[in-house]
């Protein structure tokens, strides 16, 4: 049972930190205690379904976004993690033709290394 929490404590750590918020922030936009927010990251609480909720919203993504998984043993997967979320924030508030030039830009950085 735990491995899942442990899971998604894992990814609201590494969201958090994807968006540059401290677990003092995450806590005042969920209107959490800081403490709680470390314990629900370290995997050591058991959480409600309305307490996630609340860290969802405040961190502006899809429930879903929890449940992806990762071997943080390997370093690629983890790197390839890091890169999404971090590309996920990135392209909150951007309008379609924005979000297309950066994939453009982003496809042609891919073809540098080929």
């Amino acid at each position: 049972m735990t491995k899942l929490r442990n899971m998604v404590g894992d990814r609201i750590r590494d969201i958090r930190k994807a968006k540059g918020l401290t677990q003092q922030q995450l806590a005042e936009l969920s209107n959490l205690d800081d403490a709680y927010i470390g314990s629900v990251e370290r995997g050591e609480r058991n959480f409600s379904i309305d307490s996630l909720e609340k860290i969802v919203i405040a961190l502006k993504i899809n429930p879903s976004e929890l449940l992806q998984s990762y071997d943080k043993q390997n370093a690629v997967e983890a790197a390839k993690r890091g890169a999404v979320d971090e590309y996920t924030v990135a392209m909150s508030g951007l309008n379609v033709d924005e979000i297309e030039r950066i994939k453009r830009i982003v496809k042609e950085v891919r073809g540098a290394f080929k």
